[in-house]
């Protein structure tokens, strides 16, 4: 299978430059240094958090024997293929690989094992050994070496059960990993496709690197094979869709499962929050090192390719993404849409002047407008400085003669342009890639596709928005993850990913109108100034949208610089106000963010595992 490395960087070089720096060499600069830091504190943190997790979250035991009672409680009780391909495995690994097997708490299972005939004698021992003691484990042994893919296939002609999982010759399942497939199956047995999280096993047997991984999300599966292991899926539609296919060696089951998932709908796929899968570390695995199988990145491109090509959708590239392992997608642009840009804004000249400075200067794509809402300027200089602006053919100035509020400024302005999309913009904002709008318009002219933010950093290049969480911090509204954390990638890289989001910022967030028009705009009377860029994902969201958070599109905030902070006791009753109607009205919702793990912690934006 293909083996995506989801954490970078390396935890061994993090270590190695950690060592040096204390000995006196000078490896980084000081933001370097901080990114660096921040990786290897995040690394610490996750390893001694990942044992106490285990302890905590995992049965073992008597609590087992309890499992296998609630599985002959079952009224569904479907047959699980499990599909092996085997080479030359080492066999104190294939023996565990097998032994996981058996180990199942739930037992109508099958292991399908096909050899690519192995030249390593113990192989075909150890299979003959395991198949003469069980009848539910059959072997294949085949003449030649077909490859992962033809053997993976050889493996599936074995099977007879209703779904097949995946398991590599060298890796284990958890013993209640079938358990928690077929318990999903009886609370939902219109399930086509199941996933879980996973773990690896280094080179000393101890379990490292979970990945708890968010639910279904289309954007950050075109990023990355975040799916990987343990996946089951219904055997009919790997009859359908013809198995493994060939050509995309590296990358066959990321190429089988964008196969997959493009003829099953999204509420068919499922995802088990839980660890179900042990992923071998070993130097020739991309478990171990993305370097490991160059070849495996060409092909998951290709596969990536190939599923555009499919689901008629028009592309410019698949390229290499911001860090090894992950790939980039992108659309072709439609056409050239009008864009209006919008910019509150009172007074704060030099701020104001700074934002459209850097749009006017840097922005690759052309056909847009900005319209400054000026809400109660009263400076000579903020005066003087839009007779100058509105001489400039692609400004335009509106005034909103009322009290500051953000949602109602916007909704009056959106109200005055016909263009199809819109983009709100804080007016302390800086441009700082010049293909910062037309990586947000390529995805929101997609018809699922609701909004879409960008990445804002601060001026010392420390995280000010990448993607808001639900039910983060201490109001348990939402919040920023890795606000004011360096740009190291993040956990499993979703810092520098494209990927799905429950809600982003309105600090910078691009929308169509007619969606806009659908769900009321923002909440002006309930939410004038917190929560209202949350409240409308939200609405966005129930009308089947999808939210999109792009790396690609990157900007400078420096964050309440226009307007300054505001500590007042009534400006904290405002705020409490507006929660308390968040937490209301969206109370279920806050509760779960269908993109971000219920394993990672909610009280802290470093997406630590929660305890």
């Amino acid at each position: 299978m293909n083996r995506t490395n989801h954490i970078l960087p390396d935890y061994d070089e993090l270590r190695r430059m950690y060592r040096l720096s204390h000995q006196g060499y000078d490896l980084l600069s000081n933001n370097g240094w901080k990114s660096f830091s921040d990786a290897f504190l995040h690394y610490i943190n996750q390893r001694s958090q990942y044992k106490k997790w285990i302890r905590k979250n995992e049965p073992f035991g008597p609590e087992l024997k309890i499992i296998s009672e609630e599985c002959k409680k079952f009224h569904y009780t479907p047959k699980i293929s499990i599909v092996m391909p085997t080479w030359n495995t080492c066999e104190p690994y294939l023996r565990a690989a097998i032994e996981s097997i058996l180990a199942q708490a739930y037992g109508n299972w099958e292991l399908c094992i096909s050899d690519g005939n192995s030249t390593k004698q113990h192989v075909k021992r150890v299979l003959y050994e395991y198949s003469s003691k069980d009848p539910r484990i059959m072997v294949k042994f085949l003449t030649e070496n077909e490859g992962i893919a033809g053997n993976s296939n050889e493996a599936i002609s074995l099977a007879t059960g209703e779904f097949v999982g995946f398991l590599d010759h060298d890796d284990e399942l958890l013993p209640f990993a079938l358990y928690d497939v077929v318990k999903a199956l009886n609370d939902n047995n219109n399930l086509c496709l199941i996933y879980s999280d996973e773990d690896k096993i280094d080179t000393n047997g101890k379990r490292v690197e979970p990945f708890f991984k968010p639910d279904w999300s289309p954007d950050l599966f075109n990023s990355c094979n975040y799916l990987c292991h343990f996946t089951v899926i219904r055997k009919r539609i790997l009859d359908e869709i013809g198995g493994f296919a060939r050509g995309y060696d590296g990358s066959q089951d990321y190429d089988l499962f964008l196969r997959a998932t493009e003829t099953i709908k999204g509420d068919e796929i499922y995802h088990i929050p839980r660890i179900l899968y042990h992923w071998r570390m070993i130097p020739e695995s991309t478990a171990a090192a993305c370097s490991a199988k160059p070849y495996a990145r060409i092909a998951a491109k290709k596969a990536l390719s190939d599923s555009m090509m499919r689901r008629g959708i028009e592309i410019s590239e698949i390229s290499d993404g911001l860090w090894p392992g992950c790939y980039r997608t992108k659309y072709a642009l439609i056409g050239d849409p009008k864009v209006s840009i919008l910019i509150p804004n009172r007074d704060n000249t030099e701020i104001l002047k700074n934002c459209i400075d850097s749009i006017l200067s840097k922005t690759n794509y052309i056909n847009f407008e900005i319209v400054v809402i000026d809400n109660q300027s009263r400076s000579e200089a903020a005066k003087n400085y839009y007779v100058d602006l509105i001489k400039t053919d692609r400004v335009k100035l509106l005034y909103y003669d009322y009290p500051f509020n953000y949602s109602a400024m916007n909704n009056f302005a959106a109200s005055k342009t016909s263009s199809d999309y819109i983009l709100f913009l804080n007016n302390d904002t800086e441009i700082i890639s010049g293909e910062w709008l037309s990586a947000m318009l390529e995805h929101v002219q997609r018809n699922e596709v609701g909004a879409v933010g960008g990445k804002l950093l601060f001026k010392n290049g420390t995280i000010q928005h990448c993607g808001i969480v639900l039910g983060l911090g201490e109001h348990k509204v939402a919040g920023h993850i890795y606000h004011n954390y360096s740009d190291f990638n993040g956990y499993m890289g979703i810092i520098n990913l494209i990927r799905n989001c429950s809600a982003v910022t309105a600090a910078c967030m691009l929308t169509k109108r007619s969606a806009f028009k659908m769900v009321g705009g923002f909440d002006e009377v309930n939410l004038p100034i917190a929560f209202n860029d949350v409240d409308y994902c939200l609405k966005l969201r129930q009308h089947g949208y999808y939210i999109v958070y792009t790396p690609y599109a990157q900007m400078y905030h420096h964050e309440s610089l226009s307007r300054g902070s505001d500590n007042s006791p009534d400006a904290q009753k405002r705020f409490s106000d507006e929660a308390n109607y968040m937490i209301t009205k969206w109370g279920k919702f806050l509760d779960k963010d269908s993109f971000y793990s219920p394993n990672l912690s909610k009280t802290r934006g470093d997406c630590s595992i929660i305890l």
